[in-house]
C-alpha cells in the first residue's frame, strides 16, 4: 500500500498546543507547501511534488485532523477553523527555517492556504488555490436543487453526534462516494492510494466532520469579517477549476477577483482531482505562479 511519497524525507513537526503534523519534505530552492483535500492525504500531490521538488524546497503535510497528523477533540469552534489550520502551516514552516514561502491548497487545503493568506500576508509569498471557492461564497451561490451535489457540507455542519455516527457506519462507502464521483480518471488513484485515503478517513471521521462543521460556522465569520474590513489577498494569486462551463451557474472569476488584485484564474479539463488527474498542467501552473 503507497502512503508516503518516494524520495521524500518523513518527519513529525510540532506546530503548537500538543499538536504535530506528519510531513514530508524534499528538494532545495525557494519552499512550497502543498495542503491536501477530502478525502485525501499529502499523498495526492505525489506527482506535482516530485515535480517541483526538481527546483523547489517542497514541503507536503497531512493537515491537523486527517492522515497521519494528530487529531485533536474538537473542545470549541477553533480546534478546526481554518484560522488555527493555517497557524499550523506558519509554525510548520517556521519550524523547518521557512519565514517566507509559497503556498498552494487544494479543496480542504485551499481553504486553509486562503485563510493563511489572509491572516499571514507576511510569510506568504505566493498562493494557490485549486478547484474550490472562499468559504463564505460557497455558501453563497448553493442554493435549490443544484445543492444536492454539496449534500456532505450540510450533513457535517449539523451538531455532534448523528453525523459522526452516520459516517462512521459506513465510512468507505461515504469516502469512496467522492473519490468516484468527482474523478474523471479512475486509473489517477490506483487502488493501493484509493486505500490509503479510504483508511485514513475512516480513522479520522471525527476530525473530518468537525473541520467540515467548522466551515457552516467560525469559518464564515472569519470571512465575513474580512470583507466588512475590506481585506484582501495581497500575494500574487492563482486559482484552477474544473472547466464546468456553464453548468457551474456562476463566476467562480469574478467572485475571486472581489478577494485577489492580482489573480491569475484558469480552468483545467479533468475532474476535482486536478493533481492526480492531470499533475503536469498543476507543477506548470505552479511553476508560473512563482515566477511572478
Amino acid at each position: 500500500m503507497t502512503s508516503t511519497i518516494s524520495g521524500f524525507d518523513y518527519r513529525r513537526v510540532p506546530v503548537g498546543g500538543g499538536v504535530s503534523l506528519n510531513v514530508a519534505v524534499a528538494g532545495t530552492g525557494s519552499p512550497i507547501v502543498l495542503l491536501h483535500g477530502f478525502p485525501q492525504t499529502h499523498l495526492m500531490w505525489r506527482h506535482v511534488a516530485a515535480d517541483l521538488a526538481a527546483g523547489h524546497t517542497v514541503i507536503c503535510p497531512d493537515l491537523r485532523g486527517y492522515g497521519a497528523s494528530d487529531k485533536p477533540a474538537a473542545t470549541d469552534a477553533a480546534t478546526y477553523s481554518k484560522r488555527t489550520m493555517a497557524a499550523d502551516i506558519i509554525a510548520l514552516a517556521r519550524a523547518l527555517g521557512h519565514d517566507r514561502f509559497a503556498l498552494a491548497g487544494h479543496d480542504r487545503g485551499a481553504l486553509v492556504a486562503f485563510r493563511a493568506g489572509l491572516d499571514h500576508p507576511d510569510a506568504i509569498t505566493h498562493l494557490a488555490c485549486l478547484d474550490v471557492l472562499p468559504t463564505l461564497d460557497m455558501w453563497d451561490v448553493m442554493h435549490g436543487t443544484s445543492a444536492a451535489v454539496g449534500f456532505h457540507l450540510y450533513l457535517m455542519a449539523q451538531p455532534p453526534g448523528l453525523p459522526e455516527q452516520l459516517i462512521a457506519a459506513g465510512a468507505d462507502a461515504f469516502f469512496g462516494h467522492f473519490l468516484d464521483i468527482w474523478s474523471n480518471d479512475p486509473q489517477a488513484i490506483p487502488a493501493d492510494v484509493r486505500t490509503t485515503y479510504l483508511d485514513a478517513s475512516r480513522a479520522a471521521v471525527t476530525s473530518i466532520v468537525a473541520d467540515y462543521r467548522a466551515s457552516a460556522g467560525i469559518d464564515v465569520d472569519h470571512d465575513q469579517a474580512d470583507r466588512d474590513a475590506g481585506n484582501r489577498l495581497r500575494m500574487p494569486v492563482a486559482v484552477l477549476q474544473q472547466d464546468w462551463g456553464a453548468a457551474l451557474g456562476f463566476d467562480a472569476a469574478a467572485i475571486w477577483h472581489e478577494w485577489a488584485s492580482d489573480l491569475r484564474h484558469g480552468t483545467v479539463t479533468c475532474g476535482h482531482f486536478m493533481a492526480e488527474e492531470a499533475p503536469a498542467d498543476i507543477a506548470k501552473a505552479l511553476r508560473d505562479l512563482l515566477t511572478r
